[in-house]
């Protein structure tokens, strides 16, 4: 049982219209109300009401700041404990000088995610859902904020629950024939595993059928955009981000470092990374960009090549094209607003003549034949249904191929007639790694691990 009680800033620190300090556990309105003037004790007032008042010096009760506080008792809260929130003008000093009362009571600063791992310990939640919530915080774009909002209310939860309740049917039904082999038929037996463990691995199927655009969708497709200096690419990013991020010149060379930025097309978030020109130079700290290119070059999801359209195509821009091939890369023959001399019959022969876009990024002329392409590369021109539940955590997908192939191997032992007992563990192993996701089977280091990778107030 949680006996302690935390605290942490839930906004972002700075200057902002107002703060929120969240304070949870069972001492949250007793401890608070030490510090908390207003017209009704907090221990005197209903759950889920916001009251006026001010943080006040316990000693010499001088004024600290003009509040809202809001009371949430147990359980109808986030933590299901009880749970105070102090709304404070927002800025640096007002927030410290708040929370620095709070940890002269009997309250310690929360650890990074521990409101939600109290909601998912206290059985509020299950760990997808908790997983959910920070897959929420950090969505790019439209689409996968929804992605995130299902699996917080547990539209993930709800299939993979019902997926091993049909397991756990499967490993009772396998016990009985273990313990009373007498009441029943093995060859039944192992008919009835093999239908259980085929409508089990279809249901993952549809699940890991969403996982690749899930993924996308939750952590962005890594996007290099390379070619020759001078060609264009800077403007490329900056006319995609809307922002002037990278500086733009007719010199050669200006880039000299990986520039990082997100966006979002077509409700597919990009991390584009405008690269130094790659080029032989003697100049060193060129040399360093041109070095770091060619390895986001090669960890990139997708590659934009950029190629100007006024001039021949060249050598360098030969040996890129080699490097491309069997990679996903739309090339960008920017431009175009100029006296073509570039030769698109050889650039034909490296990619899709459907993956080569003509733009010109200075007249923004092309922006949508880009974005189009781009969809149609890794969503064959559009997403999947709203109504799919996407699986799109790493971790979720991995465990989903495992129990696959727990089942996998549970159906052709039970085709061989292999000895049930033997096919028992791989019927169970398949309901743990399911259990993994949900959090039913998850060890304590992981569970901690998870956690810790949330923001400190959440």
């Amino acid at each position: 049982m949680i006996s302690d009680t935390i605290t942490a800033i839930s906004t972002a620190v700075g200057e902002a219209g107002i703060a929120v300090i969240r304070v949870s556990g069972p001492d949250s309105i007793t401890e608070v109300e030490k510090i908390f003037k207003s017209k009704k004790p907090l221990h005197l007032v209903d759950s889920h009401t916001v009251h006026y008042g001010h943080i006040i010096e316990p000693d010499s009760k001088e004024h600290i700041e003009e509040v809202l506080v809001t009371v949430m008792r147990a359980p109808r809260s986030f933590t299901t404990e009880d749970v105070v929130e102090i709304s404070s003008h927002g800025g640096v000093i007002s927030v410290k000088r708040i929370m620095d009362l709070l940890l002269q009571m009997n309250i310690r600063v929360a650890e990074p995610g521990e409101f939600t791992k109290r909601a998912f310990l206290n059985g509020r939640i299950d760990l997808s859902q908790a997983e959910g919530v920070m897959d929420l915080i950090r969505s790019k774009s439209d689409r996968a904020f929804s992605v995130a909002l299902k699996q917080v209310e547990g539209s993930l939860s709800s299939k993979i629950k019902a997926l091993r309740h049909t397991l756990v049917e499967t490993l009772a039904h396998i016990e009985v024939n273990i313990d009373y082999p007498e009441h029943d038929v093995e060859s039944l037996t192992s008919e009835f595993i093999k239908e259980k463990s085929s409508f089990v691995m279809n249901e993952i199927a549809k699940l890991l059928k969403t996982a690749e655009q899930g993924k996308i969708l939750r952590e962005g497709i890594t996007t290099a955009i390379v070619g020759r200096p001078n060609v264009g690419k800077s403007s490329l990013l900056n006319t995609l981000a809307q922002d002037n991020r990278a500086i733009v010149t007719d010199i050669p060379g200006t880039t000299r470092d990986v520039i990082e930025e997100f966006v979002t097309i077509n409700n597919i978030p990009l991390k584009l990374l405008d690269t130094a020109g790659i080029r032989e130079t003697m100049d060193i700290v060129e040399k360093i960009g041109v070095e770091r290119s060619r390895t986001a070059f090669s960890e990139a999801d997708l590659i934009l090549m950029v190629v100007n359209a006024s001039e021949p195509i060249h050598d360098d821009e030969i040996e890129l094209l080699e490097q491309i091939k069997g990679r996903q890369a739309i090339i960008v023959m920017n431009k175009i607003d100029l006296p073509a001399q570039a030769n698109r019959e050889i650039l034909e022969r490296y990619v899709d003549p459907e993956l080569i876009v003509p733009m010109s990024v200075k007249a923004e002329e092309g922006i949508d034949a880009l974005e189009a392409a781009i969809s149609q590369l890794f969503f064959s021109g559009s997403l999947e249904s709203a109504d799919l539940t996407y699986v799109s955590n790493v971790r979720h997908i991995s465990l989903l191929k495992k129990a696959n192939q727990s089942l996998r191997d549970a159906y052709d032992a039970a085709e061989q007639y292999i000895p049930i007992d033997m096919i028992q563990i791989d019927v169970r192993m398949a309901w743990e790694h399911l259990g993994e996701i949900v959090g039913d089977t998850a060890h304590d280091a992981l569970i901690d691990q998870i956690f810790s990778q949330f923001c400190l107030g959440k």
